[in-house]
């Protein structure tokens, strides 16, 4: 399976042109042409010589992969990816937030010192899904990102030295309230929603449809790595006039408002440049996880 890639700077002509590989490529088949393609990149102010650097770097990734369709040289999405891509979409566009007294994940760990190059995989792989340090050994998530801890256990391999517990509110002598701003950069966390609404508050909807796919790429492109810092934890031990509630209610806004239209704009080019919509099986399912039920909503 293809992992998650945070790397790259958003805005950056890389992590563009991820975003527009998540967003649109499984809709139109799993494949795209590669006049196409630096079309939509164009189009979000990325010349063609910068796109073409992007994507090598996207295809060494394991995203895409060279492929000609009817002697048209293009691009198919790596299966490989489809997993990642899936679980980008439940992140990014049904933001989830832990109800008071919610359920939590507790991940529990020990590797001897010959093994910690795998222990630093795992701590980096925690943090990158939104887990909180309580202790070298000892991290914590909302319970509904457990299938992610789980998927990040089979991928490292280390089910064997590892212990998940789910559990209610932790006993301590702090409150949990204290305990959460220990575990979490919450700064950090309010900072990315504060640029975001710095950045984005002012935006409204757009009849272009080139500039709605412009408007809309970028807004994704800056929001698709805040659910992954932010792991949605309860209100009652979040900062007063937490940053998050407005954030997310922005970019529903401006889903809602610019999406359409710029899938006018990608629509659009296929026609004119007589590519298709090639049958690939690649649609997003957007399966729910059963274990977050109760403990989040969209």
């Amino acid at each position: 399976m293809i992992p998650d890639d945070f790397d790259s700077r958003p805005g950056s002509a890389t992590s563009l042109l991820r975003t527009i590989v998540g967003a649109y490529l499984r809709g139109l088949g799993g494949w795209i042409s590669i006049a196409e393609l630096i079309r939509l990149m164009e189009a979000v102010g990325v010349p063609a010589s910068h796109a073409r650097t992007a994507v090598q770097r996207v295809k060494a990734k394991g995203l895409l992969q060279s492929s000609s369709l009817d002697s048209v040289s293009g691009y198919r999405l790596n299966p490989e990816a489809i997993p990642m891509l899936e679980r980008g979409d439940r992140r990014i566009f049904k933001f989830r937030q832990q109800r008071n007294g919610g359920a939590w994940c507790l991940i529990s760990f020990s590797f001897p010192e010959a093994q910690r190059a795998l222990r630093h995989q795992l701590r980096k792989h925690l943090s990158l899904v939104g887990c909180g340090t309580v202790s070298t050994g000892l991290w914590i998530c909302p319970a509904f990102l457990t299938h992610e801890v789980e998927d990040i256990l089979r991928e490292l391999k280390v089910q064997d030295s590892v212990i998940v517990f789910i559990t209610d509110t932790p006993q301590m002598s702090l409150s949990l309230k204290s305990a959460i701003s220990a575990w979490w950069d919450l700064d950090r966390i309010a900072s990315c929603h504060l640029d975001f609404l710095s950045r984005f508050e002012d935006w409204t909807s757009v009849e272009d449809p080139a500039e709605a796919f412009s408007k809309y790429v970028t807004v994704l492109d800056s929001w698709r790595i805040i659910p992954y810092i932010d792991p949605g934890l309860q209100p009652n031990a979040l900062p007063k006039d937490w940053p998050g509630f407005r954030s997310v209610a922005l970019f529903d806004r401006l889903k809602w408002e610019l999406e359409p239209t710029a899938e006018l704009f990608v629509h659009e080019g296929l026609f004119s440049s007589g590519q298709r919509k090639h049958s690939g099986g690649y649609e997003s399912k957007n399966q729910p996880n059963p274990l977050g039920e109760a403990d989040s909503f969209a």
